[in-house]
């Protein structure tokens, strides 16, 4: 019960969304750019910034370079054998290679873990964070709606603010450069008001998704690599990784998480199948009520 009241309030924001979109009806292509263009940047900048470098990162960062390209590679097979066009690929690895490892994955993690636990939480979010906002936006820009080619795909991924922001903050926490409490606080409202908008982003793009739209059998495909391929895939990463355990349990926990809700806006900002990546954002969100307990009890929490 005191898992599920973790979980409770991350499906009242996403109903808050879909409850808006239903009744007012709002232009969700704008407010995801809002969110994009300049949210995620303040959000990026405090997280590097703010989060200190130790010599675990070292390992979550290797975590999650591995377990990404395996979970890419998989995806791609597999869309090659579904026959899946570019579009439908990008989807697929939007939702099924990256999880939401920050407003769902790492409140879980306090909660199991502990305050411990939680700090390698929020350094692995940074670095799935990077990771989205890299190869995500790639594959996003890859299957969008202008038939993006490589080169165009990657120009995409450079220009993206949030990339800039990260960079900044890892330059200004290297050089010991001190930010005034009152542009500290300035930055944290508006890095603060990203992971909502977000979520509500992601409850409106549910509330005008059509049915007949969804292909569903790419979305049971990605929804079983997600919940189930991605912790399996972890356990073994982590198997041959000389860290210690509990930093191997919050890293296997958070690979059984859902997709990220980031990948919705994504999609909707380049037209990336939004329909497919926000239904399985859905689905598998739903699906974690029943499988996170079940890794809880795998770790033996």
């Amino acid at each position: 019960m005191e898992l599920l009241m973790i979980v409770l309030p991350a499906f009242m924001i996403f109903f808050a969304g879909f409850l808006g979109q239903k009744i007012i009806g709002f232009d969700i292509r704008s407010i995801s750019k809002v969110a994009l263009y300049i949210m995620s940047p303040f959000l990026a900048f405090r997280t590097f910034y703010t989060n200190k470098l130790t010599v675990e990162y070292l390992y979550i960062i290797a975590f999650c370079l591995i377990l990404c390209t395996v979970l890419v590679a998989v995806i791609l097979y597999i869309s090659y054998l579904m026959e899946a066009t570019k579009p439908q690929m990008s989807a697929m690895v939007l939702g099924g290679a990256f999880m939401n490892s920050g407003n769902y994955g790492a409140p879980v993690v306090l909660f199991a873990f502990g305050a411990a636990g939680f700090d390698y939480a929020v350094i692995m979010m940074v670095f799935q964070s990077l990771l989205m906002n890299t190869v995500g936006l790639f594959f996003a820009s890859l299957g969008g709606e202008d038939e993006s080619s490589l080169k165009q795909s990657l120009k995409s991924v450079v220009r993206m603010p949030v990339i800039h922001g990260a960079l900044a903050g890892v330059m200004l926490q290297l050089l010991a450069i001190h930010i005034p409490q009152a542009f500290m606080e300035a930055i944290g409202l508006v890095a603060d008001a990203s992971i909502p908008t977000v979520m509500l982003v992601l409850g409106m793009q549910l509330a005008v998704i059509s049915r007949t739209q969804v292909a569903y059998r790419f979305v049971s495909a990605v929804t079983f690599i997600r919940m189930a391929v991605s912790p399996i895939l972890a356990v073994i990463i982590v198997s041959f990784m000389p860290m210690n355990q509990l930093l191997k349990d919050v890293l296997i926990l958070q690979a059984a998480m859902p997709a990220a809700a980031n990948t919705t806006m994504f999609a909707i900002q380049f037209g990336t199948e939004p329909d497919l990546v926000s239904f399985t954002t859905l689905v598998t969100t739903l699906l974690s009520i029943l499988t996170i307990p079940a890794v809880l009890f795998y770790l033996g929490i």
